[in-house]
């Protein structure tokens, strides 16, 4: 495939650029912008290394990862701490379940059917209870990928309002891209929701009630969130990373407002999309001191008439929170910012 991280890039774009915010004016320059941010990106190899990367120096990540449950009924696959390689499969994001006296509500289905299989067989060593849901807290294949494993079940697929189309505008070429890394994405198809949310949404899955709520934009324009009553644990999906780097691929205003009203007082426990369980407020914290630097520093770049090769230079370096894989994606989240910046 000719030029993978720039036709990534490209695709990244126009998901930023129009589609997120319908009721704003539409901006000229928009192709311009798209070959500046794709140019400037590959030029500190930063979306090279997502696409593409090496195996790392350190130990393998294991071929099947371990369930654990962390709460009352709540069973969680943690993912590992690396960029996607042959060797872990992108099995590099967080993904479980919920038992309820009824039945099992799946969150997030890996990134290969084999991830998705797994999923099944590790409810079914659990509880003979059937699964009748399976949400979806956003388009990244990491997180929906796997939801072809779940096609023959008689069960209710839901996921954000735009996530039917972004799967669409999306999935071929991440389907492409994974099968020239990872030989487990044989047999992967990407599959939609049956069911959006615009708004909230409430399930129960027998003494085990659940709420399920779509976000403005933020991380991505498809952020869906879901908690669980019984326990207090809020699933945030991609809105909260623990100890790995926050990625931008929507708004980061958007993404910080969303973070003022994401952990009222009766959420006792977060499991992010990536790390490890809290009660999230850390995180969160983290979060926030990333992206608010970010917005600041980008806003002051395009202030003193930089450009993005010139930002990129000026703040494309230098990690003093200690984010994991930062190499690979601090330079994609200044390059997604100052696209979305330079237009206030």
């Amino acid at each position: 495939m000719e030029n993978p991280a720039l036709y990534l890039c490209a695709d990244g774009l126009g998901h930023l650029g129009t589609e997120q915010n319908p009721g704003a004016r539409q901006r000229p320059g928009l192709k311009r912008r798209t070959i500046l941010r794709a140019t400037a990106a590959l030029a500190l190899g930063t979306l090279t290394g997502l696409l593409l990367p090496a195996v790392p120096g350190g130990a393998a990540a294991p071929a099947a990862l371990p369930f654990t449950e962390v709460a009352e009924g709540i069973f969680v696959r943690f993912g590992v701490h690396e960029e996607v390689t042959a060797t872990n499969c992108g099995a590099i994001a967080n993904i479980g379940f919920i038992v309820g006296e009824d039945s099992v509500a799946v969150i997030d289905s890996g990134t290969t059917r084999a991830q998705g299989l797994a999923l099944r067989e590790a409810v079914a060593a659990v509880t003979d209870k059937p699964i009748s849901h399976l949400f979806t807290t956003h388009v990244h294949f990491d997180h929906s990928f796997g939801l072809s494993a779940f096609a023959d079940l008689e069960l209710r697929s839901i996921g954000h309002r735009n996530l039917p189309r972004a799967l669409a505008e999306r999935g071929p070429f991440y389907s492409e891209m994974l099968a020239g890394i990872c030989p487990d994405f044989a047999g992967t198809v990407v599959v939609p929701p049956g069911e959006t949310v615009d708004d909230k949404l409430e399930v129960d899955l027998g003494n085990r009630p659940l709420r399920i709520t779509a976000w403005p934009t933020a991380h991505t324009n498809t952020d869906l969130t879901v908690f669980d009553v019984k326990t207090g644990t809020l699933w945030s999906g991609d809105l909260i990373f623990a100890e790995r780097l926050p990625t931008l691929d929507g708004s980061i205003l958007g993404w910080l407002k969303v973070l003022d009203e994401l952990l009222p007082e009766e959420v006792v426990r977060v499991i992010p999309g990536h790390g490890p369980v809290s009660d999230g407020r850390a995180a969160l914290a983290s979060e926030r001191r990333y992206l608010e630097t970010l917005r600041d520093e980008v806003r002051m770049a395009i202030r003193e008439g930089l450009d993005i090769p010139e930002t990129l230079a000026r703040i494309g370096s230098g990690n003093p929170q200690h984010w994991q894989v930062f190499e690979h994606n601090h330079g994609r989240n200044i390059v997604s910012a100052y696209t979305e910046l330079e237009w206030e």
